[in-house]
């Protein structure tokens, strides 16, 4: 039976990975010690979906162990040997303003801790597909020095640019910008995952995420933009919007859909392969045009305030262009728009926390 790795396993899209590919027939290896719970608080833990994995999943194993600890790692590939197939590292400190706080955790788990599963890949099982969860934010500010136009309810890049009609490339440069110690840390990861696909010809992706949702996220303040939203959309709790006022714009790409993109390069993986992917111009939206959705599919208006002070780094307007992807592999599509992501996760929020306060 292959095995499948999948880090950061209780996680949005690491959950996600676990159920797509033990339905594909997958013994699957998660790791996973709730270290989301540490960055964002008890709310935003990951131990509810733990449990509905190895309560619903009969292939998966459990690991509670941390990416930095390199000799647990190079011990646990080790044990299975060729039998891994493939490795989906998903596991991340993913905020911009965390990261500031304690620059040398953050670095350690993007950076380090892809060093220690590449390694421990190339030691054990070399002719494994290795996916690597990164983020748009390697690009740092760049985004934000495009010609963008502002409308009623959102900023547009200009329609004349050569990003207008599908999006940002991964032609753009990732020099010269402020790009968050987030975003370093991660790029620091995603060069590496490059280098060992070019220079050991491992069958390695990289993949920069605009925003990654869906159902299973666990949203909090500092990160899960709609998760988040749609959380304080259900509950009355107040939401902040950060600058921009409030028509910056992301794609938004549900958990579903990146995993079946994580598949579909497992099947014919590449070496050193990147991709921007997102919800690209089928999925996205501005911060106002989410928050009018919520409040729609809740029926009330949000509890919300705006500030002036946007977050450092954070990007204005950011669409992915999917087609270099699309191009390696044209069986993929999106099963999910805006409105069917945010129905799902409006709904998820409900039976979660209303429920559970009326109980």
């Amino acid at each position: 039976m292959s095995v499948l790795v999948v880090t950061g396993s209780a996680g949005l899209i690491g959950a996600e990975a676990v159920r797509f590919f033990a339905a594909c027939g997958f013994d699957i290896v998660g790791i996973d010690n709730d270290m989301r719970r540490v960055f964002f608080g008890d709310e935003a833990g990951t131990a509810w979906s733990r449990q509905r994995l190895e309560s619903e999943v009969r292939s998966y194993r459990h690991v509670d162990g941390d990416i930095r600890d390199e000799a647990l790692i190079d011990r646990l590939f080790a044990r299975h040997g060729r039998a891994i197939t493939a490795v989906v590292h998903v596991a991340a400190q993913p905020s911009h303003d965390w990261a500031a706080r304690d620059p040398q955790t953050d670095f350690t788990v993007n950076a380090n801790g892809t060093l220690n599963l590449l390694e421990a890949t190339r030691r054990n099982c070399p002719d494994a597909a290795f996916i690597f969860a990164s983020t748009n934010k390697v690009y740092g500010d760049t985004p934000n020095r495009l010609p963008l136009v502002e409308l009623e309810t959102r900023w547009e890049v200009a329609p004349d640019h050569p990003y207008a009609e599908h999006g940002i490339d991964e032609g753009m440069s990732v020099d010269h910008s402020l790009h968050s110690l987030f975003g370093a840390s991660k790029l620091a990861a995603d060069v590496m995952v490059q280098e060992y696909g070019r220079y050991f010809g491992m069958r390695t992706g990289v993949f920069r995420g605009g925003c990654l949702t869906g159902p299973g996220h666990s949203g909090a303040m500092l990160h899960g933009f709609l998760a988040y939203l749609a959380k304080c959309a259900v509950t009355g709790e107040p939401y902040t919007v950060l600058g921009y006022k409030g028509k910056q714009v992301r794609d938004n790409i549900h958990s579903y859909d990146l995993v079946n993109a994580f598949w579909h390069f497992v099947q014919a993986p590449r070496s050193g392969a990147v991709y921007n992917i997102g919800g690209g111009r089928h999925a996205n939206c501005s911060m106002l045009e989410a928050i009018a959705t919520c409040e729609r599919l809740t029926g009330r208006p949000m509890n919300r305030s705006y500030s002036e002070q946007n977050r450092t780094g954070d990007h204005i307007w950011w669409i992915s262009d999917v087609r270099r992807f699309q191009a390696d592999y044209p069986e993929w599509c999106y099963r999910y728009d805006i409105e069917a992501i945010l129905g799902e996760i409006v709904d998820m929020v409900s039976s979660r926390f209303v429920a559970a306060e009326g109980q």
